[in-house]
């Protein structure tokens, strides 16, 4: 009998991811559901629910409301609240052999926790990382603890994994499913790029993604303000921001780069979503990358591109050589960029993370161990 498998995608960022897996599952005749919520379905995010389609692939579970709707602790909260109730009606309805979640999110915390007493088959994918400048780090252990499999994107992740479960048996290194995407998918040309962008990566690009500190939540419009100070200084660079998720801060943020841009038109500007093919053209192409963003650490190096990290959102991830730190501060900044933009990278340290077959690797796991007990699909 043909096994069902959920996915659990609850924005842009994790479905970009997703993706390689959802073909391979697919290639090994899985039936496979993908359970969309989140920031998919809301129109002030971009309703990317429709990117989803737009792929070829069919969202046969779409649920609203799984979101915050303002930027404080509060409407985080309530959104989880709201959240877990949903999701306790849906898996009252629905059942699946195993069910993939990914991350860190407080709406894929509320979806997992909600399905814990249906006793929901979990697998967990990057799990055993650590940000402590954000409350995603509790979230994200939370998770492992509430998943039977899961799946690191490196070795030294699955033994903190083994660590926190003590259930070795479960726990496999697959690598990391965003190199996957890197290695298979055909980038756009800089052309194509300068089309989409309405910027000119024959001249230096700085590509941008800063997510609001939810640990100290407070200072967010002071670090938008240092970042926004920096960008207008660095004349000599354009720059390319994807705007920030929906976590507590976030509107603020969003608002003080909008305006950025509505000042500096012709060198500065915001996107809503490149879509996964555009982003990994932009990190391709860029001079740099700024910002506080995980695939400044993962895909980033695959390249290896140079990573100006901001702040301590990604604080506790492995840091390779491509990756220079800085405090949220204006001259930091601007110090940090001018000094090592022009740095070479001959060693591609993303080996650590695997080779790009992370999907393969998942999927044959899952045939050959998970379901090979039952395998008369």
């Amino acid at each position: 009998m043909t096994k069902t498998i959920g996915i659990l995608s609850s924005s842009r960022a994790d479905f970009s991811i997703y993706l390689p897996l959802i073909k391979e599952l697919q290639e090994f005749q899985f039936n496979v559901e993908i359970i969309a919520f989140g920031t998919h379905m809301a129109p002030e995010y971009g309703n990317t629910v429709d990117l989803i389609e737009s792929e070829g692939f069919i969202v046969k579970h779409k649920l609203k409301n799984c979101y915050a709707t303002g930027e404080t602790p509060l409407n985080v909260s309530l959104a989880m609240a709201t959240t877990t109730k949903i999701f306790a009606q849906f898996w009252t309805e629905n059942r699946f052999d195993l069910v993939f979640c990914l991350g860190d999110r407080y709406e894929m915390f509320a979806a997992v926790s909600a399905g814990l007493s249906f006793q929901v088959n979990f697998a967990h994918i990057h799990g055993g990382e650590t940000t402590l400048g954000a409350i995603d780090n509790s979230f994200r252990h939370a998770i492992t603890h509430m998943s039977r499999w899961h799946f690191a994107a490196c070795e030294q992740y699955k033994l903190r994994i083994i660590e926190l479960t003590n259930s070795p048996n479960t726990v496999f290194n697959s690598g990391a499913l965003s190199l996957d995407n890197i290695r298979t998918l055909k980038t756009l040309s800089i052309q194509d790029l300068n089309s989409k962008t309405e910027l000119d990566f024959n001249r230096p690009v700085i590509l941008c993604t800063f997510h609001p500190e939810t640990v100290q939540f407070e200072k967010n419009a002071l670090f938008a303000e240092e970042i926004s100070n920096a960008f207008e200084k660095l004349i000599d660079y354009q720059i390319l921001i994807t705007l920030p998720n929906s976590d507590t801060g976030g509107l603020l943020i969003r608002k003080r780069f909008i305006e950025l841009q509505s000042k500096f038109p012709d060198r500065i500007k915001t996107v809503e979503n490149l879509g996964n093919i555009g982003y990994i053209s932009a990190m391709k192409h860029c001079t740099l990358m700024v910002g506080n963003t995980s695939s400044g650490f993962i895909e980033a190096a695959y390249f290896p591109k140079t990573v100006i990290n901001l702040g301590d959102r990604q604080k506790g991830r492995i840091i390779t050589k491509n990756i220079i730190n800085s405090p949220i501060e204006c001259n930091a900044i601007m110090s940090a960029i001018q000094t090592n933009h022009m740095n070479n990278y001959t060693n591609n340290e993303a080996k650590i993370y695997g080779e790009g077959f992370a999907a393969n690797k998942i999927s044959n796991i899952l045939d050959k161990l998970i379901f090979a007990q039952s395998d008369d699909r």
